[in-house]
């Protein structure tokens, strides 16, 4: 199934100048949600142990992988929102700087964790979130993605020997 055509383009938003890609159509449709998590199980990234999504759109793709796969899924939260101990990764955006937390016992010693989100645009979130992995003394299997926005170059910038799959690539 073609994903792309699920997505709606929404111009200037959330401000002038920017093309966001909508999936909110995609999640609409039972049968694209179905779809995107067979293409994401159909991703060979060797032995996973668990799937890590990142709040909030991470969520929406992670767990329906996570239980076709018949493994645990970990939330990576904003700053927060979890309620026991927490290893944080703060790191910098464009218009400043963010963090993000994982409870610091989600993943035993050594687990390989595929690191699923929604949109790979400037590669900052995800950057900081395979350091969360790694300071959890997990390995980043790698990052699966629904759509690159590819002409950022977030893969070699930010991601560079951490393998990357998106199921839509925007060039």
């Amino acid at each position: 199934m073609d994903l792309a055509s699920f997505l709606r383009d929404v111009p200037d938003f959330p401000k002038p100048g920017i093309l966001f890609k909508d999936i909110t159509p995609l999640l609409a449709s039972p049968e694209a949600m179905q779809a995107a998590t067979d293409q994401f199980a159909a991703l060979d990234f060797g032995k996973v142990d668990k799937i890590a999504g990142i709040e909030s759109r991470g969520f929406l793709f992670g767990v329906p992988l996570a239980m076709q796969l018949g493994i645990g899924f970990v939330p990576i939260r904003k700053p927060g929102k979890l309620p026991c101990k927490t290893k944080r990764v703060e790191y910098e955006l464009e218009y400043g700087s963010d963090a993000i937390e994982v409870h610091e016992d989600s993943f035993a010693a050594r687990e390989r964790v595929l690191i699923v989100d929604d949109l790979l645009a400037t590669g900052g979130t995800m950057a900081a979130a395979t350091a969360l992995i790694q300071a959890c003394n997990a390995e980043v299997a790698g990052c699966a993605f629904v759509i690159e926005l590819a002409f950022l170059r977030a893969r070699a910038s930010k991601l560079a020997g951490h393998r990357c799959e998106a199921l839509v690539t925007i060039d």
